[in-house]
């Protein structure tokens, strides 16, 4: 039976992947954009999947979406998923608040929206049906 904690947990990785992140002179990219890059460079580039920002979110995302297979998605599981992706996207939402840069911030919106929902429907009481 899909659960209501099944969507949130859909949205909450959905919305991870619209962030969006500038640097340099000419660099930007959105967050699904550089996932396709770590993941066509993969085989070539392991150095690459080893920094903290990669590792850290990726094993967020592997958490949320072992909870879309479970029968009730698992309180700590969905947590600890959460809180993975979201240390890197409120580093991004207040890097684009420091540097002026609105399109950053706005960007992380979305997640963060999502990730408050997942926050309160997974700290309160349990009730029948959730």
């Amino acid at each position: 039976m899909f659960q209501i904690k099944h969507l949130i947990n859909c949205l909450v990785v959905v919305t991870f992947f619209l962030g969006y992140m500038e640097w340099g002179a000419d660099n930007r990219t959105f967050l699904f954009q550089a996932a396709a890059a770590l993941l066509i460079s993969l085989p070539s580039d392991l150095e690459g999947l080893l920094n903290p920002f990669v590792i850290i979110p990726l094993a967020g995302m592997i958490m949320l979406v072992i909870t879309f297979f479970q029968k009730s998605p698992s309180r700590k599981l969905s947590l600890i998923g959460l809180a993975c992706l979201a240390v890197f996207m409120v580093f991004l939402f207040f890097i684009g608040l420091i540097s002026m840069n609105f399109k950053i911030a706005l960007s992380t919106i979305p997640f963060l929206a999502c990730a408050m929902l997942s926050l309160r429907l997974n700290l309160r009481k349990k009730i029948a049906g959730l």
